[in-house]
């Protein structure tokens, strides 16, 4: 008889809530980083391990459950995540089905969420969701610790010795002591169980593959994990925050880890020629920040000579080294994703982010000259905007005309300032977790004080159009990437989608 699966990680599906008919082509179909790490780590403590991708393979809610039934693992482990630490809120509603199919269909079965969304507001999801526990942290204790609780006593497992868990005591909600962030990359958590994936079903971003022959193989991987810096739109601190905290420490300054540049070039390496990667996303919240670590990953993937085509996150202020660019170009990467948020001073200094237009458009030449094309990404809806900061940044985006752009709504995303802030002033917050997407059906921005969410979200469709659809830009997509991508870009305007908040500003309510 085999033994006993230790720990099946679960990458939830749903996403056509999130993306409406977006998620049908034009977005991205990611590996699940986080619980392949996850996997990584919980092997190298001895224990069996399984990664059930159902976002990549399309599988329901019934048929995740129907899975576990088969392997019945001691925990199942559902890991809510999305392509960057804001989406893991609009990955709830489908983790949240898959938890409840899990147990109606094996009650038996013990299950845990884990995840931003889900460290953020641990007790509320115990409360909420039909899961035994969850996990305050990243995870990676909690599930060692979880494991050998379980192996130890399957009845009566010392739960309260689980740090980092909340779980129910009878009637009782128990919230255990932190459990640290690993710090020891190296010999923890080296890399990815690229193994446990279907490689083969993973595709790049359509933006991504401009002027490539194919969007698929691809992958993602950290080069670093955690982020310096606490912006006050964004949730990336949450998973790090009670460990850190317990310790006397800062989050922000204390989450962020760097892998072996030379394991990450091995693990590229491992891609290329064993899958045939060649479009990489390097997910860091921002890759372009040490530079020694970067010139290293870069001397090594450029003496690699596979044509890559990777892209990856900076700040304004790391684009401005002609060499480095250099080095980074020669290595493959061809994008890099730049956070301008927005072009007015006064709405960047009411969230202590962003840089003057004059500097912006320093770096981008900068990045460009290099031969790297750039994603600008904006914020429409800050506390200060109003319709002409807005339209004064929607005007700097068509100024800089990069080859791909973008444009968000402000959101109060669970685990963030802005979230804290909207709760603290009862302000009008999302329905359902779906309404924190920036495309569904559903979603619902922060008002500014000038302006309702509805209008903001009004103003953020009109832009992407209008920025999508200008001539200017139409013509330097086809002279840069070629017809193909030219048609890409007029099959997402094609996209219409659906809104239950949009209003322009100055209509009356139930006028649209």
């Amino acid at each position: 008889m085999n033994a006993r699966l230790d720990v099946l990680f679960v990458n939830p599906g749903g996403r056509r809530g999130v993306y409406q008919d977006l998620g049908r082509r034009l977005v991205a179909k990611e590996p699940p980083i986080w619980a392949a790490l996850l996997a990584t780590h919980a092997r190298l403590r001895g224990r069996s391990v399984q990664v059930l991708d159902a976002n990549a393979l399309g599988l329901s809610p019934q048929q995740v459950a129907a899975a576990v039934a088969v392997l019945r693992p001691r925990i199942t482990v559902v890991v809510v995540y999305g392509h960057n630490p804001n989406a893991s809120t609009f990955v709830m509603p489908e983790a949240g089905e898959v938890c409840t199919a899990i147990t109606e269909t094996v009650p038996a079965a013990r299950t845990m969420l884990l995840g931003g969304h889900v460290a953020a507001l641990p007790e509320r999801t115990l409360r909420e969701e039909s899961v035994d526990f969850v996990c305050t942290g990243e995870g990676a204790i909690t599930i060692d610790d979880l494991v050998q609780a379980l192996q130890a006593s399957e009845e009566r497992p010392e739960l309260a010795k689980v740090r980092g868990l909340v779980w129910w005591q009878g009637e009782t909600l128990v919230t255990n002591a932190p459990a640290p962030i690993v710090r020891d990359l190296a010999t923890e958590m080296p890399g990815m169980a690229w193994d446990l994936l279907p490689m083969q079903a993973y595709r790049a971003h359509n933006w991504h593959a401009f002027g490539r022959p194919s969007r698929q193989p691809y992958a993602a991987l950290y080069t670093t994990l955690g982020c310096p810096f606490a912006c006050t739109f964004c949730c990336i601190q949450a998973p790090f925050k009670s460990g850190e905290a317990a310790a006397g420490l800062d989050p922000a300054s204390n989450s962020y880890r760097r892998f072996d540049p030379d394991a990450v070039v091995a693990q590229i390496t491992r891609l290329v020629e064993r899958h045939g990667v060649q479009n990489i996303k390097l997910a860091d919240e921002l890759f372009l920040l040490d530079r020694r670590h970067v010139a290293r990953i870069c001397d090594g993937l450029a003496a690699l000579d596979a044509d890559l085509n990777l892209w990856a996150y900076a700040r304004v202020d790391t684009c401005r080294d002609p060499e480095l660019l250099a080095r980074m170009r020669a290595a493959g990467v061809r994008w890099l994703a730049l956070g301008i948020e927005s072009a007015s001073e006064h709405v960047r200094a009411s969230v202590d982010k962003g840089y003057r237009p004059d500097a912006i458009a320093r770096s981008v030449g900068m990045v460009r000259d290099a031969g790297i094309h750039v994603m600008a990404n904006y914020i429409f809806g800050l506390p200060e905007d109003d319709l002409a900061s807005m339209q004064l940044t929607l005007d700097f985006s068509k100024q800089l005309n990069t080859e791909f752009a973008n444009f968000f709504s402000a959101m109060a995303y669970p685990g963030s300032q802005l979230y804290r802030d909207a709760l603290a002033q009862g302000t009008r917050l999302p329905a359902s977790w779906s309404g924190y997407s920036q495309h569904s059906k559903d979603c619902l921005p922060l008002p500014t004080r000038h302006l309702s969410g509805a209008e903001v979200l009004a103003f953020r469709d009109a832009a992407f159009r209008d920025y999508f659809g200008d001539p200017r830009y139409q013509s330097m997509v086809e002279q840069t990437f070629g017809a193909g991508a030219l048609g890409e870009i007029r099959t997402m305007l094609g996209e219409n989608l659906v809104r239950d908040h949009a209003r322009p500003p100055g209509v009356p309510v139930g006028s649209v």
